[in-house]
């Protein structure tokens, strides 16, 4: 074997690539070559996406100089891709895991590859080369009001960006629950046959089950934005509508908000498909317990959106505590079902302890603590007025996405590529990747949390002196930061030299003898 060649340990069974598929072999084939490639493009967008961030922690540590429009460019580049890049990777998984239950379609696949390039390649024009900097949530009216920092084409290129990413998704979702009716229906498939009949379990993969809630409540957040987007048009094309903006924020929220939720939702489907397989336990079947719990998240995420307007005064006073209340109720089915559920898979399993199953579990526990911590002080009013505008809210992001989607699509990921090549993990790297990843990402929250503890702002290009503080833990961020970068190059190199050999096993020739 050369030197620097994966180690061809004894291989074990595949955890992803099952020969159960509801599609036919050579379908299957065009599955697992379009998500290689989407795992690709996932992966480079990751680390691109990555080195802006560390431009902006550098420019805010005052390690490098960078003109305020351009950290504002970055700053929307950053927050937005990274958004739709991880809710684009729980997708790729969730749509090639569904192929076992359901006949989904490749071309769709593609077509949705596609326009998501033609659309990502407009927002990086309309970032890069126009400067369009309005942050990652584009409240309205700010993108009509650049004050010349960029031209209007470059609003228009932005919008357009969303609205072809909206039709990529709605096809993509469309695509999966019509897969899934052809099997289930509507009840069956959202467990209202075991919810309120008198069988405790039902012959519905849970898998199923939670990419159907999950995908009826995203199709409506994707109708939210739908309307969003035909009044920014309608005002922008001089029509004289001059748009509420409370309306604008509540449409903006609820299709940002429940989009994060479901990217979360989504990537613990993942986690609960294959970790019964990695810990030598029988899949999951929808019973009352997982029925009663996602049907409850399905109605609480809708309206959790409204905890991001607690301070909003001219929001209704009801639906201000209609969003309290549902903040404080969402975290009890989540922590039941994600703590719980997680634990008993591992307690007295034999469970093959391999990079992805590392990652999945640190990634879950990322998502617990996130939705029954952070999340929860986030939604309490007293301590929004405190934290509202500081970098607590940045901290509460990177903990839910960074130390829980990422690093289960991570484990989804490099799982993929490893059983494709057929080539086992180094047994070093095991534990060094989410060591590294996990005390890099674990330090990097912190920075920005002991940061918004002392009242630093977040969106602050250059920090005056009286915000010294937002200086000196931006430079202590440098150190999680260099451990995190080195993690995931360590990672990265794993999986980039078993590409090859994972590509190759999708040729005509090789995936015909598969």
């Amino acid at each position: 074997m050369a030197h620097g060649e994966a180690q061809a340990l004894p291989w074990q069974a595949p955890v992803i690539l099952e020969k159960e598929a509801a599609v036919s072999e050579a379908e299957d084939i065009g599955f697992r070559r379009v998500t290689l490639v989407w795992i690709t493009t996932v992966l480079a967008l990751f680390a691109v996406l990555g080195v802006l961030g560390w431009l902006m922690r550098l420019t805010q540590g005052r390690f490098l100089t960078l003109r305020p429009e351009w950290f504002y460019s970055l700053m929307t580049l950053h927050g937005l891709g990274m958004f739709g890049t991880w809710y684009i990777s729980t997708m790729v998984g969730v749509r090639y895991l569904l192929t076992r239950y359901a006949r989904l379609s490749l071309s769709v696949s593609w077509v949705v590859y596609l326009i998501t390039l033609g659309a990502v390649g407009l927002f990086v024009v309309a970032t890069l080369v126009g400067r369009f900097s309005p942050g990652w949530y584009f409240l309205y009216p700010l993108p009509f009001h650049s004050q010349g920092v960029w031209k209007p084409w470059a609003t228009t290129m932005f919008l357009t960006f969303v609205a072809l990413l909206g039709v990529a998704w709605v096809i993509w979702e469309v695509d999966v629950l019509r897969a899934i009716a052809r099997r289930w229906s509507l009840p069956q498939a959202l467990g209202w046959d075991v919810l309120f009949g008198r069988r405790n379990v039902s012959d519905v993969p849970l898998a199923v089950h939670i990419a159907t809630v999950m995908l009826v409540l995203h199709l409506s957040a994707l109708l939210a934005a739908v309307v969003l987007l035909t009044l920014y048009a309608l005002e922008g094309i001089g029509t004289g509508l001059q748009n509420d903006p409370l309306l604008m924020k509540n449409l903006t929220f609820y299709f940002g908000h429940v989009t994060a939720e479901v990217t979360t939702n989504l990537s613990f489907l993942i986690v609960l498909e294959l970790m019964p397989r990695l810990a030598g336990r029988p899949r999951f079947y929808v019973n009352r317990m997982f029925a009663a719990a996602f049907n409850v998240v399905l109605v609480l995420i809708a309206i959790t959106y409204l905890h991001h307007l607690l301070m909003d005064f001219a929001q209704p006073f009801w639906l201000r505590i209609l969003g309290q209340t549902a903040s404080y109720l969402i975290p009890i089915p989540a922590a039941v079902v994600t703590i719980f559920v997680t634990l008993s898979l591992v307690y007295g399993s034999r469970m093959r302890w391999t990079l992805p199953a590392v990652l999945f579990y640190l990634g879950v526990m990322g998502l617990a603590i996130d939705g029954v911590g952070a999340a929860f002080i986030s939604s309490t009013p007293a301590l929004q007025f405190l934290f509202h505008n500081t970098l607590v809210a940045v901290a509460h992001l990177h903990l839910g996405f960074l130390m829980g989607v990422v690093l289960i699509s991570l484990g989804f990921a490099f799982q993929f590529v490893k059983e494709l090549s057929q080539t086992d993990e180094t047994p070093r790297m095991t534990w060094v990747v989410p060591a590294l990843l996990a005390v890099g990402g674990y330090g990097l929250v912190l920075m920005f949390s002991l940061a918004g503890a002392a009242s630093v702002p977040r969106r602050y290009a250059i920090y005056p002196e009286e915000l010294a503080q937002g200086v000196t833990m931006a430079r202590w961020a440098v150190v999680p930061l260099v451990l995190l970068t080195v993690g995931v190059l360590l990672y990265l190199w794993e999986l980039i030299r078993r590409w090859p050999r994972a590509w190759a096993a999708l040729r005509p020739s090789s995936a015909g003898g598969s």
